[in-house]
């Protein structure tokens, strides 16, 4: 008679890897998917003013970004440490600010237009005589409604 022999110690089974691509390919998707990309680089310094009353802003791709401040640091040797408007990646005169309304408007489809909102991001120690300048050109450019954005949120002013 034969005598059938145990195996003793045989050790854990191997883990399988047949779904492992289809894992990591999934994680790849979500966060490539799930991922929000920079618009704008902040060329200016932006310590946003504090408000108390906010009002959130439904969709933020019908905003139109207008910053104001002094110069970040890397920036200041070559435009200065007096306040400056950024428009998109780009420093601009309080006469651009027109333009700028135009042409993203231009970008939007028609019947998005009536529904733009401006949002000023405006540093703490601005002067209040940029952001006048700034509101005379949004007044010309006929962009009526204006987002102040704050620190604790929006604050809407029609």
């Amino acid at each position: 008679m034969s005598k059938f022999k145990k195996k003793k110690d045989g050790g854990l089974p191997a883990v399988n890897t047949a779904s492992l691509p289809d894992i990591v390919f999934m994680l790849l998707f979500f966060f490539m998917v799930a991922t929000v990309m920079r618009q704008n680089t902040l060329m200016v310094q932006n310590q946003l003013p504090f408000a108390d009353q906010v009002e959130k802003l439904d969709k933020k791709d019908l905003v139109m970004y207008i910053y104001a401040g002094k110069p970040n640091p890397r920036y200041q040797q070559r435009f200065g440490t007096e306040a400056r408007i950024q428009l998109n990646d780009k420093f601009a005169d309080v006469s651009e600010v027109q333009q700028f309304i135009y042409s993203e408007r231009e970008s939007k489809r028609e019947e998005l237009v009536p529904y733009l909102t401006t949002a000023l991001k405006v540093d703490v120690e601005t002067n209040m005589g940029l952001v006048s300048d700034i509101k005379q050109e949004l007044r010309k450019a006929e962009a009526l409604k204006i987002n102040y954005t704050t620190l604790t949120g929006d604050v809407q002013k029609n």
